[in-house]
């Protein structure tokens, strides 16, 4: 499950786990004009871990899903 919320200056993405446990904790993609944040609550350490990704960087994940092994150079046109 997850849900979209439109905020002032970002959208706001959480990806709840389901299913059998062991279930992670929710993840919360929040993306704003200039970057992307990614934040996850770590039970072991009591705290919020989170990295932050440029819009260039998050692109080139989401090319990486549907690609085979290899190195790859993203263009402007992709």
């Amino acid at each position: 499950m997850f849900s979209i919320e439109h905020e002032f200056d970002s959208t706001v993405v959480t990806l709840v786990d389901e299913g059998d446990a062991p279930l992670q904790e929710d993840v919360i993609v929040n993306t704003f004009e200039e970057c992307i944040t990614i934040e996850q609550y770590d039970p072991r350490t009591d705290r919020t871990m989170m990295i932050t990704l440029s819009i260039s960087q998050m692109r080139d994940l989401a090319a990486a899903i549907a690609l085979p092994e290899g190195v790859y150079t993203r263009t402007d046109d992709d």
